[in-house]
């Protein structure tokens, strides 16, 4: 039987080859589409599973409000972590971690940067690093010890036998390779190539003992059966123990939560990060093949005149309505599985460029269970989906009426029930379509904001060696090459200001609030580097000394202080007065789409780490970069110099919305595909079934024209309703969107007129050539039977 019903399913698709194209091709591109987000959804939610123990594994939260606003950190005091491990019960291991360096190790003449911390010696075992050569238990046993990936040791030394060897790092102390870890995944949230203890750090900076300087990591190992919230209890009010009046809240969050979370409103509670990404294109994914299903399901009932005979000669033969459908959805199961044959091709000729698009390293393995059991759900979920409206309606023909050769008349239902999903069809489509195009103005919108600052021809570097000392100098010989227009030092980047603080008080401040202020360590000369502006008052002096203690302000933190005369004022940080000597206009950091926050800049070069460099505009930048190169090198000449352009920079910034405009934009442009096929395919089956119609209307004296436009307007119509239902949808979901945006785009309404448009041009555009072509059809031909 079932070989009966292969064969019976093979003649099928022979003898209607156009219409079983549009079908297969149709569902391969929905099943390619849903296979490649799933594939970036799985990676997603698989991250950091790379570590078993990860169900015990948190990282501290430091939580601190500020005037009604909770601000949430990873930066936690040094004292934390060995506290925590010593005073709270359930803490079964800790670990203090640096935020990422980028550090240069050399050997011999091969001097390469690389990324890695400082950690404490729990960190290796905590985080179970799987070690080629050495072991985690002593690895950092002498001080000057570095743990290296496999990666770093084969480019340093060809060979991961590497234990016992030595690199000297920053041109200054050599660290005994201890071990070797093999390479991370990419899907985790750990990025390094390095490791050294801690306490090498720690020596360099004794001020990490302070209660009060939150500048680490802290990470925390609970034991199997431990009370979490206990142990949060205990921690929210543990450094107010250690230092009376903090305002530091602390928490364990766990690694779980890490990737898809780890976000938080004002009121510092957990909210969606990327899990709502995730979720969306979950949706997507589906939506895309439930539109492929619909071309099915539509083609399929279209179709159904040309198997009535059959429906009616297997009825006459005995075939009951259950085999009847249970042939049916085989013969759709078997349409799937085909089209997910195609679909896997597709995918494999895609994904690298797909992997480019999201940036990752997605693998189909179709020897991994999860991925044969998704692929054979999809297969499944589509034929069902796809074939069981078909196969009720096809089993339910009258044998008495098919067999007779009286006229079929399609049902009601089944016509209303094929306009309707073509309209669900479009309606989707034309969703998505709206929907990166206000993705897209979103980001538009605040890259052509007035960011305060001027972020082209701005590039930075790292100050090494004694750059920092010798800055003066390496000025003079910059602006002495004609490629450089200004350049100055700060602590921190343009973009990224990450110090921060509450400790500052003025004349006329409420002590019962506290403003979160963003500090930053500049040189003279920086702020026309970066191209800002001041509003009011003076820039620093070209000698640093002379401003020790002066500061430069934003509008942001002058608005707040709202005295009558800004210039002049005096700000207090621990009894040490400061005098305002300039207020500079707002600049945006750190949050591309908020507002500017508070800011005080002092006027410190001796604690800067970065070099700004404003190049002259016009100049070819190969030839600019190249003088610059020279002149680094000249006073620093042990160091390779890495540029970083501040505008490439920017862009990263909008990393999320960009990829989420660009796969919207990808999946609304392959739904009005799937969806023209269909209606390709339907357009053609209405011109067949009315083509003694148009033999008659045209012996008549009908028009071409007047035929063509006949046979699209009711499709077209469908369009038009497709537009009513998507618009208002449409705007709500991105009013919802776009609420999570302080700085945010309008809704404009002419994007919905041009949307209905584009989405009627479409229609239009792929059933003229059928309506076209049954219009140009000699009469004669469809009328010489009559």
């Amino acid at each position: 039987m079932i070989k009966n019903y292969l064969k019976t399913a093979f003649r099928s698709l022979v003898k209607n080859r156009s219409y079983s194209f549009l079908n297969i091709f149709g569902l391969a591109i929905g099943i390619a589409c849903a296979a490649l987000i799933f594939l970036w959804v799985e990676s997603e939610r698989t991250y950091n599973d790379y570590f078993s123990n990860q169900a015990t594994l948190y990282k501290v939260k430091d939580s601190q409000t500020y005037n009604g606003t909770t601000y949430v950190f990873d930066a936690t005091p040094g004292p934390l972590a060995p506290g925590m491990k010593a005073e709270i019960p359930g803490i079964k291991s800790t670990a203090r971690s640096t935020f990422n360096y980028n550090l240069l190790f050399s050997l011999q003449d091969k001097t390469i940067y690389e990324l890695g911390s400082y950690v404490d010696p729990a960190f290796l075992s905590m985080f179970h690093l799987q070690f080629i050569s050495g072991n985690a238990a002593t690895a950092f046993s002498q001080l000057n010890s570095l743990v290296v990936s496999e990666t770093m040791a084969k480019t340093f030394f060809n060979s991961v036998d590497v234990i016992g060897k030595t690199l000297k790092v920053d041109n200054n102390k050599e660290f005994v390779i201890s071990g070797v870890i093999k390479d991370l995944p990419k899907n985790i949230s750990f990025k390094f190539d390095w490791l050294a203890p801690f306490k090498v750090f720690e020596n360099d900076n004794t001020w990490l003992t302070q209660w009060g300087s939150n500048s680490l990591i802290t990470y925390a190992e609970v034991e199997p059966n431990a009370n979490v919230s206990a142990i949060n209890k205990q921690l929210y009010n543990y450094i107010q123990t250690k230092q009376p009046g903090a305002t530091a809240r602390m928490s364990i969050y766990p690694m779980a939560r890490w990737r898809l979370y780890d976000s938080f409103d004002a009121n510092g509670k957990e909210k969606e990060g990327r899990l709502k990404y995730v979720n969306l294109f979950t949706l997507i994914a589906w939506i895309v093949l439930i539109i492929a299903c619909i071309n099915f399901m539509n083609l399929s009932t279209a179709r159904s005149e040309r198997r009535g005979r059959e429906v009616g000669v297997r009825k006459v033969m005995g075939a009951s309505k259950g085999k009847l459908i249970g042939q049916f959805i085989g013969e759709s199961v078997f349409l799937s599985f085909l089209a997910a044959m195609v679909a896997l091709l597709i995918i494999l000729l895609v994904l690298p460029s797909f992997n480019t698009l999201v940036q990752k390293q997605l693998a189909l393995d179709l020897f991994a269970p999860l991925h044969i059991g998704a692929l054979v759900i999809i297969i499944v979920a589509c034929g069902l989906i796809a074939g069981s409206y078909p196969a009720f309606y096809l089993s339910s023909f009258n044998p008495v009426t098919v067999l007779k050769g009286l006229n079929f008349k399609t049902s009601v239902s089944a016509v209303f029930i094929r306009k309707g999903l073509v309209i669900l069809q479009f309606s989707v489509s034309v969703i998505l379509i709206i929907c990166t195009v206000i993705i897209y103005r979103q980001v538009e919108h605040t890259k052509d904001r007035d960011l305060g600052y001027n972020k082209q021809d701005l590039v930075y570097i790292h100050l090494r060696g004694k750059m920092a000392e010798h800055f003066s100098a390496i000025r003079t010989d910059l602006l002495a090459t004609g490629a450089v227009e200004n350049a100055g030092t700060s602590s921190q980047t343009v973009l990224q200001l990450g110090s921060n603080t509450g400790d500052f008080s003025w004349p006329g401040k409420d002590p019962a609030k506290q403003l979160l202020i963003s500090v930053d360590n500049i040189s003279p000369g920086f702020i026309s580097a970066a191209g800002m502006h001041l509003k009011q008052g003076r820039d620093f002096y070209p000698n640093a000394a002379a401003d020790s203690n002066n500061v430069i302000i934003n509008d942001a933190l002058a608005k707040s202080i709202n005295a009558k005369n800004i210039i002049g004022t005096i700000i207090t940080r621990y009894n040490k007065k400061l005098t305002v000597v300039g207020v500079i206009h707002d600049f945006i950091y750190n949050n591309m789409y908020a507002s500017a926050a508070p800011l005080i800049m002092f006027c410190d070069p001796a604690n800067t780490y970065y070099m700004n460099i404003r190049l002259k505009a016009g100049t070819e930048l190969p030839t600019a970069l190249k003088s610059v190169e020279g002149v680094i090198k000249k006073s620093s000449p042990g160091y390779p110099v890495e540029f970083s352009f501040v505008d490439q920079e920017f862009e990263d910034f909008f990393k999320a919305e960009t990829l989420i405009g660009k796969l919207s934009g990808i999946f609304a442009t392959l739904a009005i595909i799937i969806s023209c096929l269909g209606l390709f395919g339907l357009t053609a089956y209405t011109a067949e079934k009315r083509v003694k119609e148009i033999g008659i209307r045209k012996v008549l004296g009908a028009t071409s024209r007047g035929l063509a436009t006949l046979l699209s307007k009711d499709f077209v119509t469908l369009v038009i309703i497709s537009c009513v239902i998507a618009f208002p949808v449409s705007w709500w979901i991105m009013n919802q969107w776009l609420k999570d945006y302080e700085y945010r785009t309008q809704i404009n309404w002419w994007i919905f007129i041009a949307t209905d448009m584009l989405a009627i041009a479409i229609a239009i555009a792929t059933v003229s050539f059928q309506a076209i072509k049954a219009a140009l059809t000699n009469p004669v031909k469809s009328l010489r039977s009559e």
